[in-house]
């Protein structure tokens, strides 16, 4: 059974970066799931997809990993492109676009 160890992506509910500094080993399902015929929920009998554990930097997930004979992948994170613009674009004379309501 391998593991990812990953910095997880903020969610879309979130403006902050709360909970994307750490990098997290989580296995990856061994078993598909399955659909309850009776009431329709969707359930598994991999017990491993229920274990998340959390690490301050990357290299201690895969310290962690190598000791207890984990094979693993590592995602790195993607960065966000970041642009500074000022307010007062916004009311620049030589838009692009016209400033309306």
């Amino acid at each position: 059974m391998t593991a990812r160890i990953y910095r997880p992506a903020k969610t879309a509910m979130q403006s902050g970066k709360a909970k994307t500094q750490d990098w997290v080993l989580r296995y990856e399902p061994e078993i598909p799931r399955s659909i309850d015929p009776m009431m329709g929920y969707t359930s598994s009998r991999d017990m491993k997809q229920q274990i998340n554990l959390s690490f301050d930097t990357r290299e201690a997930a895969i310290d962690y990993a190598e000791r207890n004979g984990i094979p693993y992948r590592v995602i790195e994170p993607k960065e966000p492109k970041r642009s500074r613009v000022a307010y007062s674009d916004n009311f620049r004379y030589d838009r692009k676009m016209p400033w309306t309501h």
